[in-house]
């Protein structure tokens, strides 16, 4: 009975006010995505638009990819007005989101079989604004919440972000079944009021800078002011930029152990990533059809994914955050195991459904204990700008690295393919373990050892 009532005393933390607030930033996030990438492209397609266009769509998300270029402006630039009334995260959510509003309505007004480079555009202006939402929402969830919350709040806004996503997917395609195209767009852009609700009924972050922060703005004032060549307005830009751009990257370069943190980040997800890449060529070549595999991944993996989020946000409240990267790991790990267990059973329904949920389960456990991890790494002082780097480098790492799982698979049978993917999630398990032993909290070095890496960033 006590161990119920401490997990009961867990599940609390979902009825924070804060953490159920990320669950309707999250929804609001989510819901862009499938407007410019999948129901984008059935509507595409529908009016006849070829397949080699449809394809040329794609290229409309890099805004998701390269996110972490302008987040220095959203961290630091104040706007006019909203800022001073709002605060400066609140004050960039409402404008991102008035954008994204107006840039989802205008794609649903265009006409994509006669002016498809008019509707790239307008995707593109949609993608642009998403992204720029997702830099603030990011922020303001690492900002709002306490630690122990990160993954209550981790957990909320996958399962918001998988809502809002459910809902301009298969509910647009629902809806333009009955009313058209432009009434369901224009119906999305009205759902982006259920962010903007959410961030003016919720407070504006109570953000202290660090004292390193502090410290080393500080710091760099005297070396521009030392520099006859550099005064004035001249001086005052450089500040600037220094303290938008060229803080984060070196107040992260400047703590102890960082090298292997990034290391960390790019392979604890490898092994996963590894299978993934490769899981729905090898349900096609058991023999299971595309009906098959959409229903189960709709009905098994996305409340999978929802329960795992949710167990992880509360495994990370009770263990901490590097324990519960280690257990999540391990399970994530353990899961690769059943992709091989489904290549000795064959073509059996039964196994694929349990193969899909087990590691949708662990996966979305894995990455409520991941977003956590990446969360507690922030300087509050840059929080918007070393989140979108850091998950920037974790994007490049899935992509990059997962991309040879289809030579391995050439080479090897499934079996061995996904015992090989298995063995792939050790190396970030081994460096969760020597972080967890040297770097139990990952804190920056003295000011002037970091000041010294930003000079010589300043000097480059």
């Amino acid at each position: 009975m006590p161990l119920v009532r401490r997990w009961i005393d867990s599940c609390r933390v979902y009825a924070d006010r804060r953490v159920l607030a990320i669950l309707f930033l999250g929804f609001s996030s989510g819901l862009p995505l499938a407007l410019t990438f999948g129901t984008l492209s059935v509507w595409l397609a529908e009016v006849g638009v070829s397949k080699t266009t449809i394809g040329l769509f794609a290229l409309m998300g890099a805004p998701y990819t390269f996110k972490f270029l302008w987040a220095p402006l959203v961290d630091r630039m104040p706007i006019p007005y909203l800022t001073r009334r709002l605060g400066r995260r609140r004050g960039w959510a409402i404008v991102t989101q008035l954008a994204l509003m107006a840039a989802i309505a205008g794609l649903g007004a265009t006409n994509p079989a006669a002016h498809a480079g008019l509707t790239a555009v307008s995707v593109l202006m949609v993608a642009f604004w998403s992204a720029s939402q997702d830099i603030v929402i990011d922020a303001y969830r690492v900002e709002i919440l306490e630690e122990r919350q990160y993954g209550a709040g981790a957990a909320m806004i996958v399962l918001g972000y998988r809502i809002g996503m459910l809902l301009s997917g298969a509910g647009a395609l629902y809806l333009a079944t009955y009313v058209g195209w432009l009434a369901t767009y224009a119906l999305m852009a009205v759902l982006m009021t259920v962010g903007i609700a959410t961030i003016l009924l919720n407070p504006e972050p109570n953000v202290q800078e660090s004292r390193e922060s502090i410290e080393q703005e500080r710091r760099i004032a005297f070396y521009l002011e030392a520099d006859p060549h550099l005064k004035g307005k001249k001086a005052r830009v450089l500040a600037w930029i220094y303290g938008a751009v060229i803080s984060p990257f070196a107040e992260f370069i400047g703590r102890r152990g960082w090298l292997l943190i990034l290391l960390f980040i790019l392979l604890y997800k490898f092994g996963d990533a590894l299978a993934g890449v490769m899981s729905n060529p090898f349900y096609i070549e058991l023999g299971f059809t595309k009906i098959q595999i959409a229903n189960v991944s709709k009905a098994f993996g996305l409340a999978a994914t929802i329960i795992g989020g949710v167990i992880g946000g509360i495994i990370v409240d009770r263990l901490g955050i590097l324990k519960s990267l280690f257990v999540c790991g391990i399970l994530q790990m353990v899961s690769n195991l059943m992709f091989a267990v489904l290549a000795v059973t064959g073509n059996k329904l039964g196994m694929l459904s349990l193969t899909i949920a087990i590691e949708n389960l662990s996966g979305g456990m894995g990455t409520a204990a991941f977003v956590a991890y990446l969360s507690s790494l922030c300087n509050i002082a840059y929080t918007a700008t070393q989140y979108a780097l850091l998950t920037s480098f974790m994007a490049f790492g899935r992509t990059l690295l997962s991309s040879s799982g289809g030579w391995l698979a050439d080479h090897m049978s499934w079996i061995n393919f996904f015992i090989a993917t298995t063995w792939a999630a050790l190396p970030g398990l081994l460096l969760l373990v020597w972080i967890t032993k040297r770097l139990p909290r990952f804190s920056p070095v003295s000011p002037q050892a970091a000041t010294s890496a930003q000079e010589l960033c300043l000097r480059e």
